[in-house]
């Protein structure tokens, strides 16, 4: 008896409400290979360039920027290679960084383009002025890739909103601890805006940061629950049609 129908009914099947196939050699990889373009294009930047923050303690890590360019090249990089390999270990590990990658950036987003509407010299300091595609491959790309990556190719999150808010949190205040650390090395903050605000608004600052991260994360569920459960009802919907449709209407006599 023929083992190949049994390998197959043995893989594992995506989550019916992920919208294309991944991991896979094809959408999926190529979404992946575009979005860690993207990443290295943007990291090339920094170094092409450098600034004084290239020769400070913490380089351009110092940056909440960058952080989350760091975290997006780790998810998608576990992505790429699970489309490479077929790998549901590295597909998982690829979901759960995205967890915190997706709201980070989304957030990061949403902090730099509100406040640069305002006074752009609030996040990006005199030295360190940036040219539109690089502007919108720190700030707009990255989010852009992760998302999509999120509601076509992942399945939904199942992490709550109290573990959001403590993940949420905890990388925020952790990123001011840093923060401060380059600071007493540098003697300077890496956005304008920490130096123009007190203590007491840095903590805020932090504060409004992980619960704006916190809602992200609620969002995006939803949406994903919104956008792609739609569309199973509708198929679901069509299949229902199909198996009820009469093959003949019998004439009565």
């Amino acid at each position: 008896m023929s083992t190949k129908g049994n390998n197959r009914a043995s893989l594992p099947t995506s989550h019916p409400l992920q919208r294309l196939a991944s991991p896979s050699p094809t959408v999926s990889s190529l979404i992946h290979f575009l979005g860690l373009s993207s990443f290295a294009t943007a990291f090339k930047y920094l170094v092409d360039f450098p600034t004084l923050i290239n020769d400070s303690y913490g380089w351009h890590f110092q940056y909440l920027t960058i952080l989350g360019l760091s975290l997006a090249t780790v998810t998608f990089t576990f992505g790429s290679l699970a489309d490479m390999t077929s790998s549901q270990t590295l597909f998982r590990a690829k979901n759960l960084l995205s967890t915190c990658t997706t709201p980070l950036e989304v957030l990061i987003a949403i902090l730099y383009w509100s406040l640069r509407s305002i006074d752009k010299n609030l996040v990006i300091p005199e030295f360190a002025q940036l040219p539109l595609i690089a502007d919108l491959s720190f700030h707009l790309f990255p989010p852009l890739f992760l998302s999509v990556d999120f509601f076509l190719l992942s399945p939904p999150w199942t992490i709550t909103a109290r573990n959001a808010m403590a993940l949420s949190t905890t990388f925020a205040f952790g990123y001011w601890f840093w923060v401060e650390q380059c600071y007493k090395h540098n003697g300077y903050y890496p956005y304008p805006l920490f130096d123009q605000i007190s203590f007491a608004g840095r903590i805020g600052f932090f504060i409004l940061s992980a619960t704006v991260m916190t809602g992200s994360t609620i969002t995006l569920k939803w949406l994903y629950a919104a956008m792609n459960g739609k569309i199973m009802e509708t198929l679901q919907g069509e299949q229902d049609k199909k198996k009820t449709k009469p093959f003949a209407i019998e004439k009565s006599s």
